[in-house]
């Protein structure tokens, strides 16, 4: 405790990182204060919140925002789905990857870009927003309702953009992640209470039990996250101009699970679709009545089975198209590093690439676990909202925001010459090089 009282006035003893971290919680508190704030034309007392589905979903990220029909009621999810498409177009059309090794040029165009595009999604979203918003609430004609809420909902989202921009350069984190994350987390305090009140005083020692589950589960994330396979890298020696330097001995740091949330979120969007298009034959076909009903219920088995399933699938595929062991190997053998009893070229791709195959499959069977693991708890008879908290998406978004976060802290630590937040080890975020030296 004294070590960590310590630690908190190191922190705030450096102007710097203090002042950032008031900016952040001054842009949190806006962003917060926003999602409150209501569409104009609807009236708040009339609203029935449908947080079923994928609305449910949302409307986690978005700390009620979505429920509340707020002005961020879509917040900066429209930004995360075109960075995705970005992403996937980098990798996939030649004229993006160009774009993408201009360098900063480069960047400026692919970040322009993605604005653009998050403005077209936003729009095409709001309509499905208004959609959702049951007549009785809206106390304007509908189709000036409909203008403006595309006007403010668009407008709320490119206002949230910035606020992540301005935290990311004058705060601290990841602004975007950051946003999401508060979200999430402004859900928790309610969600623990409701548990608690469930459980009554009868169920306090069950209650108890409960919170050391998820002190474990959100352990074993943080180990997940963190955890990574170092392939040693040795570089020739060089001649300087007054003496011979020896070989510098490097790692490839390769983590377990490289793909991070990303897979979960593919996966859980393409869960929606059964019941849906179930939903179209509901009324002719007694198979499509009991897909729509099985894949509704997100406890049921087959539901688990198949999401799990899509999960490892989604985890090759996205551990494939964002760790290239090509690259590796083609940037190692230019630098004069080679992997210790491994030919330099396509021998260390295929030596890479292989280690990178045995390592990614306990890592997407755990992350199929952790994306399984709410519906488990709610079996056991957790509250749905507190059962969120147990794995899933939102834990893991979590934890990784707020590892970055305490990197940026520790780092600023180091440089002042304080001690670090850790006596032992080193936090690793998910922004860390695929490179290190040790």
């Amino acid at each position: 405790m004294k070590k960590f009282i310590t630690t908190i006035k190191n922190i705030f003893a450096i102007e710097d990182l203090r002042v950032r971290i008031l900016n952040t919680v001054f842009f949190i508190a806006i962003f917060r204060l926003g999602s409150y704030v209501v569409l104009p034309g609807v009236d708040p007392n009339r609203l029935q919140a449908n947080t079923s589905g994928l609305f449910g979903l949302l409307d986690t990220f978005l700390g009620g925002a979505f429920s509340n029909a707020s002005i961020f009621a879509l917040g900066i999810m429209p930004y995360i789905s075109a960075s995705i498409v970005l992403q996937l177009l980098t990798i996939a059309v030649p004229y993006f990857q160009k774009m993408q090794k201009e360098g900063e040029s480069g960047r400026k165009k692919i970040n322009q870009i993605t604005r653009v595009l998050t403005i077209i999604i936003t729009l095409a979203q709001a309509v499905g927003f208004v959609a959702t918003i049951n007549a009785e609430a809206i106390a304007i004609n509908t189709t000036l309702f409909t203008i403006t809420s595309m006007i403010v909902l668009t407008s709320g989202t490119i206002f949230c953009m910035w606020l992540g921009e301005k935290i990311t350069d004058k705060g601290i984190g990841n602004g975007i992640s950051m946003l999401i994350m508060i979200g999430i987390v402004s859900r928790f305090p309610g969600a623990i209470v409701a548990e608690f009140l469930s459980k009554q005083l009868n169920g306090a020692l069950l209650f108890l039990f409960e919170l050391i589950v998820l002190f474990f589960v959100v352990m074993s994330v943080v180990m997940l996250t963190q955890a990574i396979r170092r392939i040693p890298v040795q570089y020739a020696k060089q001649v300087g101009t007054s003496s011979l330097y020896s070989g510098q001995r490097q790692f490839i740091p390769l983590k377990v699970n490289a793909a991070g949330v990303m897979p979960i979120i593919f996966a859980q969007s393409l869960m929606f679709l059964p019941s849906m298009l179930a939903s179209i034959w509901a009324d002719s076909s007694e198979t499509a009545n009991y897909i729509g009903s099985t894949f509704s219920d997100f406890t049921s088995w087959q539901y688990n089975l198949v999401f799990g399933l899509l999960i490892l699938v989604f985890t090759y595929f996205y551990t494939a198209i964002s760790v290239n062991p090509n690259q590796i190997a083609d940037d190692l053998k230019r630098s004069g590093g080679f992997v210790p009893g491994v030919k330099p070229g396509r021998a260390t791709s295929e030596y890479i690439d292989a280690i990178l195959t045995r390592i990614t499959l306990p890592g997407a069977i755990y992350l199929a676990l952790v994306a399984i693991f709410p519906s488990i708890a709610m079996l056991l008879g957790v509250t749905r909202e507190f059962s969120q908290f147990f794995g899933g998406t939102s834990l893991i978004i979590m934890v990784g925001v707020v590892l970055d976060t305490l990197q940026q802290v520790e780092s600023y630590l180091l440089m002042r010459h304080y001690d670090g937040m850790m006596k032992s080890g080193k936090l690793r975020g998910r922004t860390e090089n695929i490179a290190m030296v040790s």
